[in-house]
């Protein structure tokens, strides 16, 4: 069993950064495809960033060019470097983590998840 707890969410005003946080309780060969999904009021859930077990990465394209995920695998924590920032950005951020990675990356690791965050609230004023 993975438990997965995001951090770093916030209020921020338009073209400003944040960096999100996900730390895995353990190392866990379970847990080895990770990535961001968010979900704004009243839309479906939307992934945002995936990182493979070779480091490969996939992003979405509303967040190509602005947001970073990274991973310290020795720590277990897995980060959304989240920058330029819009008023659409606005949702609730999860981290999600499966025992593996599907092509393509990001609708694979929706599929495939094993586990969830509860969620970090991110708010991006105009």
């Amino acid at each position: 069993q993975v438990q997965l707890m995001e951090s770093g969410g916030g209020s921020v005003q338009a073209g400003g950064s944040l960096i999100l946080s996900c730390a895995a309780s353990a190392h866990h060969y379970s847990a080895t495809c990770m990535g961001w999904f968010r979900q704004a009021p009243g839309k479906e859930r939307e992934g945002v960033a995936v990182i493979a077990t070779d480091e490969s990465i996939s992003y979405s394209e509303s967040v190509k060019g602005r947001f970073s995920i990274s991973k310290d695998n020795a720590k277990n924590v897995l980060f959304l470097q989240m920058n330029r920032l819009k008023p659409e950005d606005t949702a609730m951020y999860f981290c999600a983590a499966g025992p593996w990675c599907t092509r393509p990356l990001i609708p694979g690791l929706s599929a495939s998840a094993r586990y969830w965050g509860q969620g970090t609230q991110v708010t991006v004023s105009p």
